[in-house]
């Protein structure tokens, strides 16, 4: 038996330790680190002796959830269908407004200072003033989710787009490919991996939009939960509705990750 196959042979027993090992790091460490803040959280309350109207402990967060989780769940339900709703048509709107500003040199020009106008206004101004145009129900919350995701779904999509290399636009010209071959054979492709980092800043922006509408105007959501408890004093049910919204936050964004992943696999063996 030569060395060089018994190193082979080392190599290929080592892989499998080495992907045990990472997806044990992926899942154990993001727990570790959750616990970590939890127990200073806690210890800073006993430490320092917070009031449970200021700050509350966990366990008063986990008995408030405990004691109204039908009503919270609903609450939840509620702010998670405005915040999907309006990242879905963020990207059904988004992505093709990109491909036109990556394909005309005139569109750019013309449209981009006009996002950038868009982006640049605080979107909690805007809030009231969809509630004067579009009433109470779930249609302003969910058109503000998408102001806050549109934005980074056109840039990171254009900015993909316009980065194809020039050796393979060459080259896919080279066979002959038309416009639309090109595009979609070379320039979209290559463009995905930037196109998912856009919906990643999006959907963790998404979240935010629905709780700023809900602070204006709503009676339903996890935005309202937190300001009814303000209203009344009941900080651990405002904390508990901030845990969920953060629920809602990381499953979302690891629901892209694990899209990307699976649509995506080479873009990562390249990172």
């Amino acid at each position: 038996m030569t060395a060089a196959s018994t190193g082979r042979r080392q190599v290929r027993r080592a892989r499998p330790a080495a992907r045990l090992n990472g997806r044990a790091a992926d899942w154990g460490l993001p727990v570790l680190g959750l616990v970590a803040v939890v127990a200073l959280w806690w210890l800073a309350t006993i430490v320092f002796s917070i009031e449970k109207l200021l700050v509350p402990t966990p366990k008063d967060v986990f008995d408030s959830f405990t004691a109204q989780s039908g009503y919270l769940m609903e609450q939840t339900w509620v702010t998670l269908l405005e915040t999907v709703e309006g990242f879905a048509v963020a990207v059904v709107v988004g992505i093709p407004i990109a491909m036109l500003i990556a394909g005309s040199r005139l569109l750019e020009k013309m449209i981009y200072p006009l996002l950038l106008a868009v982006n640049a206004v605080p979107k909690i101004a805007i809030a009231p003033i969809l509630v004067v145009w579009m009433g109470f129900g779930q249609l302003p919350k969910v058109v503000m989710v998408f102001l806050l995701c549109f934005f980074p779904v056109v840039i990171s999509t254009a900015v993909g787009l316009k980065s194809t290399p020039s050796e393979l636009t060459e080259l896919i010209r080279s066979y002959d490919a038309g416009h639309m071959q090109a595009f979609f054979k070379v320039r979209f492709p290559y463009a995905l991996p930037q196109v998912m980092v856009g919906l990643k800043t999006a959907i963790s922006l998404a979240v935010i939009g629905a709780v700023i509408a809900e602070f204006v105007g709503a009676d339903s959501g996890l935005g309202f939960v937190i300001v009814q408890s303000g209203s009344s004093a009941d900080t651990p049910l405002a904390f508990a509705a901030m845990v969920l919204l953060g629920i809602i936050s990381i499953v979302l964004f690891y629901g892209l990750v694990a899209l990307e992943k699976v649509l995506l696999p080479w873009a990562e063996a390249n990172q």
